[in-house]
């Protein structure tokens, strides 16, 4: 049996044990070192010659945070790896303009070199914030050959070349420019003192450096800066595109060129386009040919979203014979549509492969059900998300459309609010959903039961009672666990109220 030891010595190791627990770890000997190297410039810089790579990560993280700009200068230019992520470091650190705007000017001296240094390895810095998030945290001399991309290049073994007498060496192929990823939002007038600091470097290295776009928003910018900075980037490196500007057909008809050399593109979402009482049928005509034209340059185009467009109307069609690929996402949004733009669409070629569909705001009050039904039957193989909100759709038919619906079999999201249907045709609806196994979710109108008077006010009584009995039908065919919800606006604000089963209140509900 083991002795009993004294209560006084348990206290006093536990308590040793607690602060042992609640200290911070002592800094590293790598951290230190690093620390002690930055507070001497001159040997911080005169160091990297034969700083091991391994020490270059945590040495250039130490020299970011504490600002230290021409160490960082020199470390860009001294770089090991293929890849400098300096964007996640930036995501993480908060850059002063002044620390970040000192490592694009390592990597200008560095390509104003006519004889790259020994060392050179940089092929891309990477300023996206969101790509390698975990470089910086868990690089720790051991995990490099985690990164592929980062990892220097391996020395091939030199090879004996055979002397042959006459023959002069020719000449040396031109050095590869450095690719600089970056995601662009352009919301100023004007591009920020950085933005305008990348942009000036890339106009002096054209050649040299390549400004790489995968992803680009554009809110409010005037035309003539929007051009400036589209000639420097490489637009066949942009995969992501969206215009959330309040534009003009004439300014969209501007901007069309650039869009058709986007050759990669795979999502463009194009918001606001709105034509003038001043413009010629024929300039209208134009300036929509010149739009619709770039569309048979874009090969890889995934999904289109068009929201507020109103040139749609008897025309989508020449949008649609333009498409060069099939469409796994269309949103056509608060557009105004004909019934033969709906009937164009939904025998279009392009359609067949649909995954996502959305026409919320789309009246189609006054419209034959047939083409959506054809629309929906066509996509039922591969549809997963159906968006009808606000459609203006009557019970008579979403009737037609019911057995289209019942036939998605990759269904699994379905939301129709703000349409005025019955509780019969929600019943109608659940029985032939029912047998869909990735339907997981519908959100659905308040049905026309609910409603007190013809002024859209609610009967919360009433709609709890209606949703109560889905809730027990969706037990009853075994399917408890598939959510429908029901979603209005308040007549009063206008903010969607949810209920499932109890109303989840706006404020306008709430006592003062």
């Amino acid at each position: 049996m083991w002795p009993k030891l004294p209560q006084v010595y348990l206290q006093d190791s536990f308590r040793s044990r607690f602060i042992r627990m609640s200290m911070p770890a002592p800094p590293r000997l790598l951290d230190l070192a690093g620390q002690s190297l930055l507070r001497d410039q001159a040997s911080a810089i005169a160091a990297l010659e034969l700083l091991p790579m391994e020490l270059f990560p945590p040495l250039f993280t130490a020299a970011f945070t504490g600002r230290h700009s021409e160490t960082l200068k020199a470390m860009v230019q001294a770089w090991p790896f293929a890849c400098l992520p300096l964007g996640a470091l930036m995501k993480e650190q908060q850059p002063h303009q002044e620390t970040f705007q000192a490592a694009l000017a390592g990597l200008d001296v560095l390509l104003a070199q006519e004889v790259r240094p020994r060392r050179w390895k940089l092929q891309v810095l990477d300023l996206r914030k969101n790509a390698h998030q975990d470089f910086w945290t868990v690089w720790s001399g051991t995990r490099a050959s985690m990164y592929s991309l980062l990892d220097p290049e391996v020395p091939q073994p030199m090879k004996k070349r055979r002397k042959v007498e006459g023959c002069r060496p020719g000449p040396k192929p031109p050095l590869a420019p450095v690719e600089v990823l970056i995601d662009l939002c352009l919301k100023e007038r004007t591009p920020d003192e950085s933005l305008a600091y990348l942009i000036q470097i890339a106009q002096q290295r054209k050649g040299m450096m390549h400004l790489c776009c995968k992803k680009l928003k554009i809110f409010a910018m005037p035309m003539q800066n929007i051009k400036k900075i589209l000639r420097i980037i490489q637009l066949d490196s942009i995969q992501d595109l969206e215009v959330n500007c309040t534009w003009k057909l004439s300014t969209l008809g501007k901007f069309a060129p650039h869009l058709g050399q986007m050759g990669n593109l795979r999502r463009l979402l194009l918001s606001h386009i709105h034509m003038s009482s001043h413009t010629t049928v024929a300039k209208e005509e134009q300036c929509i040919s010149q739009f619709t034209a770039q569309f048979l340059r874009l090969h890889h185009l995934e999904e289109l979203y068009l929201d507020s467009i109103s040139f749609l109307e008897n025309r989508l069609d020449q949008v649609l014979r333009c498409l060069m690929t099939p469409l796994e996402t269309l949103s056509i949004t608060n557009c105004l549509l004909s019934e033969s733009d709906l009937t164009h669409l939904s025998q279009h070629l392009n359609v067949s492969q649909l995954k996502d569909l959305g026409l919320s705001g789309v009246s189609l009050t006054n419209m034959s059900p047939e083409p959506l039904q054809v629309l929906i039957e066509r996509a039922s193989a591969t549809l997963q998300d159906l968006d009808l909100d606000e459609c203006g759709i009557m019970d008579s038919q979403f009737t037609v459309i019911l057995p289209a619906l019942g036939h998605c079999s990759q269904l699994t999201t379905f939301s129709f609010c703000g349409n005025p249907i019955s509780m019969d045709v929600l019943e109608n609806l659940l029985r032939h959903t029912i047998g869909l196994r990735k339907l997981s979710h519908v959100l659905y109108p308040a049905p026309l039961e609910s409603y007190e008077d013809v002024r859209g006010t609610l009967h919360l009584g009433r709609l709890a009672h209606l949703h109560a009995r889905l809730k027990q039908m969706l037990q009853e065919l075994g399917r408890p666990g598939m959510v429908w919800f029901s979603a209005n606006p308040c007549p009063r604000c206008g903010d969607r109220t949810f209920y499932d089963p109890e109303p989840i209140l706006c404020p306008c509900y709430m006592p003062a």
